[in-house]
């Protein structure tokens, strides 16, 4: 048994079936040429004769001790996580996004290993889709999205065994720790750790007393407005997704002087501006968004490795290039602060600004209160066109989670030229949410109009102005002239 770490146990403890913790991903591919209508039962009759799973995909939770334990289990039965199944006609992405929408709710079996893939047939042209979802236990988005790419083969005629058979060394579950050191090294350890991370519980802390005399572009816990989507939350969901090219976003980018990431986050400003005020619940204080920052580049320890930032989405301001601005100065800032914290700071820092969001649910005030107003990632993907048993991946959408008075996620993963934005939320408390996709078009349009040079308007050409000296004889000429009969 391998005990979890306390950032991954925390995702078992605050699951409830209102509030499931995992994540999913829904790929679509296209067959290649010729290949008959049973390419997918052939792919899934190959897929069942690897027997041999591997970590962590034959790991099960266990408490023992209150602690919770990865342990293999020996009961494994492939057929339970496996499932085949097909959309009702006419087969539209509609219907697909539906069927998501409802898998996604559902709570995973705790005795038995934390995912479940769906094979989903009936797309127009043969396409077929794949919904896979892994509890964050396991997982947190970038390692996530790193298995589901290395579990798919870069040139189209490669096979490779399906994602539970293969050696995933991406994963912290199937590495062996090392043998302890001495006392003295143990200790040596835990000092430098405990050097680390104090200094972000009292950063963190800080933050917190700072909340009220924050000012300008700078984002800080409490900062934000209620909003409709700091709620209590149901266990149904609703899913909605859309791609966009990658270029559109460069280039605003480079007009603007700013990262694709904060491009991405000045149009989610812009669709929930739009949502909010369509519905008469746009407030004055701009939405605060808590922004999840992978930290695996600076350690090769496993499980979730991630800290956060705050941004500030400026959705008070209705210029979206000021909006823009504003989101830019806020994460600089933010960036700025976490590049001089150690990898440990840093993870300090970020739990203690969201652990008043556990008294928060419990009390209610996280609705008047809200430590924040929405969740907003951005998970990168492979660059390369992949392929699943010769299939062609087309597109890749994420499917996150919304909790308790976080009733919307909004994640964008990148595949190739395009970024899939894909919205979670409780069907309940964020209704209409396909609006926000005609929403996000807009925001997209609304910034490339901004930069786009003013059209030059044809200018009627007026008559010289004529001098006092010219203007008398005809004045004159005027007034000599007899009035014509019957004129008005």
């Amino acid at each position: 048994m391998q005990a979890l770490s306390p950032t991954d146990s925390a995702f078992l403890w605050m699951e409830t079936r209102n509030q499931p913790m995992h994540v999913a991903g829904l790929n679509i591919y296209t067959p290649p040429v010729g290949a008959g209508a049973d390419f997918v039962s052939q792919m899934l009759a190959s897929w069942s004769t690897h027997l041999a799973i591997q970590p962590p995909f034959n790991l099960r939770p266990v408490l023992r001790l209150g602690m919770w334990h990865w342990e293999e289990d020996t009961d494994f039965e492939l057929d339970y996580h496996l499932r085949h199944v097909a959309l009702p006609r006419p087969g539209r992405i509609r219907e697909l996004l539906a069927m998501v929408s409802h898998l996604h709710g559902n709570l995973m079996d705790r005795n038995r290993p934390l995912w479940e893939a769906y094979v989903i047939e009936g797309l127009p042209g043969g396409r077929f889709a794949t919904y896979i979802k892994i509890h964050h236990a396991l997982v947190d988005g970038v390692t996530g999205a790193k298995m589901m790419a290395n579990g798919l083969s870069r040139l189209p005629l490669e096979q490779k065994p399906p994602l539970w058979a293969q050696q995933m060394t991406v994963h912290p579950s199937s590495r062996r720790k090392a043998a302890p050191g001495g006392l003295l090294q143990q200790l040596s350890e835990a000092a430098r750790a405990g050097r680390e991370i104090l200094p972000g519980i009292g950063s963190g802390l800080l933050d917190l007393l700072r909340a009220g005399v924050a000012d300008g572009a700078t984002a800080m816990p409490f900062q934000a407005p209620a909003t409709p989507f700091n709620v209590e939350i149901s266990g149904s969901r609703r899913f909605a997704s859309q791609s966009y090219s990658l270029q559109r976003l460069k280039r605003i980018g480079e007009a603007t002087h700013a990262t694709v990431n904060d491009v991405t986050l000045a149009i989610c400003a812009g669709a929930l501006r739009k949502y909010l005020a369509v519905q008469n619940q746009l407030p004055k204080k701009p939405l605060i968004a808590m922004v999840p920052v992978s930290l695996h580049g600076e350690t090769d320890v496993g499980g979730n490795q991630v800290t956060l930032l705050l941004a500030n989405l400026a959705t008070h301001i209705a210029d979206p290039l000021e909006r823009l601005r504003t989101i830019v100065q806020s994460t600089s800032e933010a960036k700025d602060r976490l590049s001089k914290m150690p990898r440990l700071q840093k993870m300090a820092h970020g739990m203690t600004t969201v652990a008043p969001l556990g008294p928060g649910m419990l009390t209610g005030s996280a609705r008047k209160h809200p430590v924040f107003n929405v969740v907003i990632s951005n998970v990168p993907g492979s660059k390369e066109t992949l392929y699943l048993n010769t299939a062609r991946l087309d597109e890749v959408y994420p499917v996150s989670i919304p909790t308790h008075y976080l009733a919307l996620n909004i994640t964008i993963s990148g595949y190739g030229d395009n970024l899939g934005f894909g919205y979670t939320a409780c069907r309940r408390s964020v209704p209409a949410l396909q609006r926000m996709l005609d929403y996000t078009d807009e925001a997209i349009t609304e910034l490339e109009s901004a930069l786009a040079p003013p059209t030059p308007k044809t200018v009627a050409k007026r008559p010289a102005r004529k001098t006092a000296a010219a203007k008398a004889p005809q004045a004159a000429r005027r007034k000599s002239k007899p009035a014509a009969k019957g004129a008005a």
